[in-house]
């Protein structure tokens, strides 16, 4: 039978549910009367989960009208509101869950004509109730103003004092008398009392709702169950509770299969005993979040000011009758999906876009379904495919998780805690040494290979390990489900020694190729391990190695057997051993590196060393070659035209001396027509340069690209 949300209570908030949980309880109380005394519903179930949460399940007998009250914890009504389930079986119903709603303090507090929020002071307080009528009885000795006076608080105020020759600010309370307006110290003052009855009982609700917050860590609530005669009724919800942790016992015996026992960990911190309960753990992670749904909300709404108009034209009310026009031409709206009672939204078991059942369409199916609680039982016990596990208990899949059913009722008392034995098999298992360097780098550890063949899910725990009666040493489980193999280490192997050494490490070129003017030359990069062992025990070994799996750095296994097991950080390899012997385990992995050269950026010396190379193919030498003589009568012309422009600046440097000397010398002197001529010559020679460094410019550029051109063609 599928599970029916609507055969569910709807919690009720005694002030967070308005005309509907009034109508509802109302209409009951008119109906059936006060229901009578509360009944006690004894806790029959509990399931724990490892999410931090667990489910209670209470279940009993009620006859007629009845009603059922639990106290809960304040911090555990928000899940209880979140997940709390009811069903009336045998044709009753369920009327309503009421709880005593909670505003937050300062809210109430400031509800009151006296806001005792902050912890305001006697002037802060007398400052609140300005325009009321007060009694103030002075200290005794109070020469100035003696006994009681009685007037209408005005307003306290800070005013400067004089004390012992300094002054200090002090609060001074100002009130209209029958005298006129009286100002008092309020360090004088001893009492104060409002004469209007109605504050003074303000300010003593206000105290009271305080007294009360101290005392609100318990709630109680009531479920009010309505129909004839004597019927079971069941309450379950999910509430917080600590995880349930598993502990496992391994025995390791030569002639036989080792034997797991395990054992769940289980505290009852409730504040009830429980007392033959039926018990069922289920190992899993179940997605659970608090949500706060017991304070009651408050949304800030916008304000909205009604618009003013100087007169109400044609125009405008032309326009609202067109769009009043417009809409009646349109099709009615279909209802819409939840409109009644919540109708399809999430967790009230109605679909999206059906229509919302009547109270009395749930009433009725509610009472055609008195089997409910034996086919839902009979639903879940299908889907878990029970499985019989000695010792103990049962032992079921439940989707992705596994649930664990104590075969006995469990009795506990409240802060206690208990070991339930959930796991007792023989498992398929073989002994090995496993060898880790980064973990002992000179012994294996003594371990066991195993298949999880109980059948269940093992959830992740300490194991404690024997040999046979003897302790052997202590392990750890990851969770595990049923047939996947692990591995464990309990000990030390001191009868088996492990020398790591790095082996025969190189890198060689494997492949020159060129291509487009790029020359890429791969390497192959190979890492040796070599393992020596040494087993001076007087039994064989089989030793796992386990070495870090270095796929991600593009590392493969080569010359290497395979290995039996990878996981995302390592490699395991197997070897056997045998006693008093010494055997060799070499792992070699290969890395291919790339480099690239451009021939364009590169000296002659590079390319030298690239033909040198015995990897390069001869068609590649020879092209390479070519281009070395290409380079050569590019860097004649480089040469040619550098000596040109070193030529220019030497001419231009003495042209700039002899300017020098000529400004510097008469014109009727001898040298100065010596000068001149001078000058006229080296005037024709950097002419003459000037046309062969543009002839060589050009040479020069056709060189450059004739070699780089070549390069680029170059493949192979």
């Amino acid at each position: 039978m599928r599970f029916r949300p609507w055969m569910l209570a709807i919690p009720v908030a005694a002030a967070g549910f308005g005309l509907f949980a009034d109508s509802l309880i109302g209409a009951n109380a008119k109906q059936d009367g006060d229901p009578k005394p509360s009944v006690r519903l004894p806790l029959t179930q509990v399931v724990m989960f490892n999410s931090g949460v667990g489910y209670f399940a209470r279940s009993g007998e009620v006859e007629g009208n009845a009603r059922v009250d639990l106290t809960f914890p304040e911090t555990d009504i928000n899940d209880l509101i979140k997940s709390m389930t009811l069903q009336d079986l045998d044709g009753g119903k369920v009327s309503a869950v009421s709880y005593d709603s909670r505003e937050p303090v300062t809210r109430t507090l400031a509800s009151y004509a006296i806001n005792l929020n902050n912890q305001p002071s006697l002037a802060q307080i007398l400052t609140q109730a300005r325009g009321e009528k007060v009694e103030v009885t002075m200290l005794p000795g109070n020469a100035a103003q003696p006994g009681n006076l009685t007037g209408t608080v005005i307003g306290v105020e800070v005013q400067k004092v004089a004390v012992d020759k300094t002054t200090i600010d002090a609060n001074m309370l100002t009130l209209l008398t029958a005298e006129g307006m009286r100002c008092v110290k309020m360090s004088d003052v001893q009492r104060v009392r409002f004469t209007n009855p109605v504050l003074e009982n303000e300010l003593k609700r206000a105290l009271d709702t305080l007294a009360m917050a101290h005392d609100s860590q318990k709630k109680a609530v009531s479920m009010h169950f309505s129909g004839d005669g004597k019927r079971k009724v069941k309450v379950g919800y999910v509430i917080e509770a600590p995880i349930w942790k598993t502990s496992y016992r391994l025995v390791l015996d030569k002639d036989a299969k080792p034997y797991l026992q395990g054992w769940a960990v289980v505290e009852n911190t409730t504040d009830e005993d429980w007392g033959g309960v039926k018990m069922a753990l289920v190992s899993g992670r179940p997605i659970s979040f608090k949500m706060d749904l017991y304070n009651p909300l408050f949304i800030q709404r916008p304000t909205v000011e009604p618009e003013l108009f100087r007169s109400l034209r044609p125009v405008a009310y032309d326009g609202g009758i067109r769009t009043m026009d417009r809409l009646a031409a349109l099709p009615a709206p279909a209802p819409m999906a939840g409109a009644e009672r919540g109708a399809g939204m999430p967790g009230n078991g109605v679909p999206a876009g059906d229509s919302a059942p009547s109270l009395r369409e749930m009433d009725a199916r509610r009472k055609s379904d008195k089997q409910y609680a034996g086919a839902l039982g009979a639903e879940m016990a299908e889907k878990m495919n029970l499985t019989a596990v000695d010792p103990g208990a049962t032992v079921g899949k439940l989707g992705d998780s596994f649930k664990y059913v104590i075969d006995q009722p469990v009795s506990l008392a409240r802060q206690k805690s208990a070991l339930l034995p959930i796991i007792g098999k023989d498992i398929e298992g073989t002994r090995v040494s496993i060898y880790n360097q980064a973990v002992q780098a000179k012994h294996p550890l003594l371990g066991l290979r195993f298949k999880n063949t109980t059948g269940a899910n093992l959830a992740q725990g300490p194991v404690t390990v024997y040999e046979g009666s003897t302790y052997a040493g202590d392990a750890r489980f990851l969770d595990i489900s049923p047939n996947d193999e692990r591995m464990i280490a309990f000990a030390i192997d001191l009868g088996c020694e492990v020398i790591p050494q790095d082996g025969n490490d190189k890198t060689a070129i494997t492949t020159v190729k060129a291509h487009k003017g790029i020359v890429t030359i791969s390497r192959r990069l190979t890492d040796e391990k070599v393992y020596k062992i040494s087993n001076k025990s007087d039994t064989a070994r089989t030793l796992v190695i386990e070495q870090p799996n270095r796929t991600n750095q593009q590392f493969k296994l080569v010359n290497t057997p395979k290995p039996v097991e990878e996981t995302a950080a390592l490699w395991r390899f197997e070897t056997k051993v045998e006693a008093g012997k010494s055997s060799e385990y070499k792992v070699t992995e290969e890395k291919m590196l790339g480099e690239q050269m451009v021939l364009t950026n590169s000296g002659d010396d590079q390319i030298r060393w690239v033909i040198s190379l015995n990897e390069a193919t001869p068609a590649l030498k020879a092209k390479l070659g070519d281009a070395l003589k290409l380079k050569g009568a590019w860097d004649v012309l480089r040469r040619e035209l550098q000596q040109v422009r070193a030529d220019t600046a030497r001419i231009a440097q003495d042209q700039e001396r002899i300017r020098k000397n000529l400004r510097e010398t008469p014109k009727e002197a001898e040298v100065y027509a010596t000068y001149l001529e001078k000058l006229s010559a080296q005037e024709k020679e950097l002419d003459a340069l000037m046309t062969k460094e543009k002839k060589i410019m050009a040479d020069e550029f056709k060189a450059k690209k004739s070699y780089e051109d070549f390069l680029y063609n170059i493949d192979g």
